[in-house]
């Protein structure tokens, strides 16, 4: 972890100690000053743990900012349809703004579109830069794949066959991870066989790698793209006693994950930053919504950095993201 990701968390975890783990309370519609609460709202595509921190940040936005009325939803099933009927409800209600992780962007542009006459519209997570949402704030998924796929030659470096595990396709940021890789791969003896999917579904994806461990017996790295496809892999390595001779490389820091890393089984994981995709979607939505949009760049990204963490630092980062989290 270099010397500017440590600054960030100790910067988090103080932020988090002052917040302790308090609900977004319910305000009235106007200050006591007299002016208008602004309502926001933070849309997630699927109920993994990794959007317990960016609760956290949406949490802590909301009671710095005494004008803002913060709203978090997590939604279920990680369905597109559920998005819709999330993103309807909300704006049926009155909301300024929305910032919300698309699970398919390219399909969803029409949603994204619709809501945008109604209110301001971020993406944060996964962007769908074709659309008409304002700003993205999240991970660059492109490098984030890049590191990852330096991660897997390291793991391998004598070469072989990998896997790659996902939940959509569909996702950018699954998409942009995926080539990130393959760039980082390029010139390299490893070759990406494919890339299952399993719909956000814990028990598909455990059955996937299980299974790509009995076609391919000569494989040598499983690869998981989002926060729980890395345990999922994990339990079907050691289920297939495999540990050591299949490496694997994660996204995110799952519990599982990270224990992974301390016992040696995953080589190591990229995490983002999902507290500063909360905190700052609330608060540069409420500043867009007052009229000032200057913090928005020419590219309209927003980049909050990943980070690796591999057995040498996953001690130290238990520990930050445990606090982190409330624990």
């Amino acid at each position: 972890m270099n010397a500017g990701a440590g600054r960030w968390v100790t910067a988090v975890l103080v932020a988090a100690a002052m917040t302790g783990s308090a609900c977004m309370p319910s305000r009235d519609q106007t200050t006591e000053g007299g002016a208008k609460t602004l309502k926001v709202a933070f849309v997630t595509n699927n109920s993994a743990d990794f959007w317990t921190i960016a609760r956290r940040g949406v949490e802590k936005a909301d009671q710095e900012l005494a004008d803002v009325e913060a709203e978090f939803r997590l939604t279920a099933d990680g369905t597109a349809a559920e998005q819709q009927r999330v993103v309807d409800d909300l704006l049926t209600r009155g909301v300024d703004a929305i910032a919300i992780s698309p699970v398919d962007p390219q399909n969803q542009t029409a949603l994204i579109e619709a809501a945008a006459k109604r209110a301001i519209i971020f993406t944060q997570d996964s962007d769908a830069p074709d659309s008409a949402r304002l700003c993205y704030i999240g991970t660059d998924n492109l490098a984030a794949g890049r590191q990852a796929g330096g991660l897997i030659r390291e793991a391998i470096p004598g070469g072989g066959d990998i896997m790659l595990f996902v939940g959509k396709l569909d996702a950018r940021n699954a998409q942009e991870r995926i080539q990130g890789i393959r760039d980082a791969l390029a010139g390299s003896s490893i070759r990406i066989l494919d890339v299952r999917t399993d719909d956000g579904d814990d028990v598909r994806a455990k059955a996937n790698a299980a299974d790509t461990l009995v076609r391919y017996p000569g494989i040598k790295g499983l690869v998981g793209l989002w926060s729980y496809n890395g345990p999922a892999i994990l339990n079907a390595v050691r289920e297939a006693g495999r540990s050591g001779s299949v490496r694997i490389v994660a996204f995110d820091e799952a519990d599982d994950t990270l224990a992974g890393i301390k016992a040696g089984d995953i080589h190591g994981t990229v995490v983002q930053q999902p507290f500063e995709f909360g905190y700052q979607a609330i608060t540069r939505m409420a500043q867009a919504a007052r009229g000032d949009r200057s913090f928005i760049p020419e590219s309209k990204q927003i980049i909050v950095p990943t980070l690796i963490v591999n057995r040498a630092n996953v001690d130290e980062f238990i520990t930050r993201i445990n606090t982190l989290r409330g624990r």
